[in-house]
């Protein structure tokens, strides 16, 4: 997928399409611009539904309880008649891989490196999905990014690290194992969001059709494995009992209707018309955002660093998506 550009216009090829965005800045790439930062404010804020959930459920659960209630919310959708859907088997064998990436190996790895590694150690290695993202986007896609965008790219990933450091307590405990699933699960996020570049550029399906399969595979692949779970403990009543409590179902709907529909949607409306590189840079606002979520609704402390690290962060981010 070859990309040229220069200082009037911007041409995009894959195969026998071709979009032209003259002056570089169309309306769509600013509502690109602006999906993506929706959806990075919302993944930000997610971590503290997260939190809220793990009190009442296991992670399995969680995600089997977030991707079920997404994927009916977004079967009530089409129901309605507002967005009109057709899904065949060929339309699902061909965005399947995308649902492999993400959420199923991105979820999975990441759940059990948790288990073997720290939250600060898996926030620095998610951190370089940018990295991962530039290198997969230049030789899958062809993308061009100038000496600023790299520098950008660098930068962001630089001020997460620092805001991870300067969080994590002196630990003495190391885990190849934890390292080596969190390295797995932001390699299949950055995958996800090169191959969602390239199959959106390769088809006429909407953003919703691939955000519907999506969701479809995460509730099918999440709920077997937990249930298979609670069935082998024989305990498959303990599935049902988050359910009955507000604060996980009030967790639960943000989760479902907010972090795993619209994000999703969001991402891949994004990633139809700004450069895989350039967008996944976003990710690493959403370090930025949780730090303020945790302030302003848990009572955490701000300290200097966190200021310092924002500031990197968003000087990276800018970097990156300069003209």
């Amino acid at each position: 997928m070859p990309l040229y550009t220069n200082n009037n216009t911007a041409t995009i090829s894959v195969g026998s399409n071709k979009t032209t965005y003259l002056g570089g800045a169309t309306l769509q790439r600013k509502k690109a611009y602006l999906a993506l930062l929706t959806q990075t404010f919302i993944i930000g804020f997610s971590f503290l539904f997260v939190k809220i959930g793990l009190n009442y459920a296991s992670p399995m659960d969680v995600l089997a309880h977030r991707f079920l209630l997404a994927f009916l919310v977004a079967n009530l959708i089409v129901a309605s008649g507002k967005i009109s859907l057709t899904i065949d088997l060929k339309t699902i064998k061909r965005y399947a891989p995308l649902a492999l990436f993400y959420p199923v190996l991105f979820f999975a790895f990441q759940a059990y490196g948790l288990v073997y590694t720290t939250s600060s150690e898996a926030g620095i290695i998610q951190a370089t999905v940018p990295v991962f993202t530039l290198i997969i986007a230049g030789i899958m896609l062809k993308e061009r990014t100038n000496l600023l965008q790299k520098s950008g790219i660098v930068l962001s990933v630089a001020g997460v690290i620092y805001i991870s450091l300067m969080n994590s307590s002196v630990s003495g405990n190391y885990s190849f194992k934890g390292l080596a699933f969190i390295t797995v699960s932001a390699l299949s996020f950055a995958f996800y969001g090169v191959l969602v570049r390239k199959t959106m550029h390769n088809t006429n399906n909407s953003p919703f059709t691939l955000t519907y399969i999506i969701l479809m595979l995460g509730a099918v692949v999440f709920t077997s494995l937990s249930v298979g779970l609670h069935v082998k403990e024989n305990n498959l009543q303990n599935f049902f009992a988050p359910l009955l409590q507000w604060e996980y179902v009030v967790a639960l709907l943000f989760l479902a209707v907010l972090s795993s529909l619209a994000s999703s949607f969001l991402s891949i409306y994004g990633l139809k018309y700004i450069e895989a590189s350039k967008a996944a840079v976003f990710n690493n606002l959403a370090t930025l955002i949780t730090v303020v979520a945790g302030v302003l609704f848990l009572n955490e402390q701000l300290h200097y660093y966190h200021v310092i690290g924002a500031v990197i962060i968003l000087a990276g981010v800018f970097s990156a998506n300069r003209k």
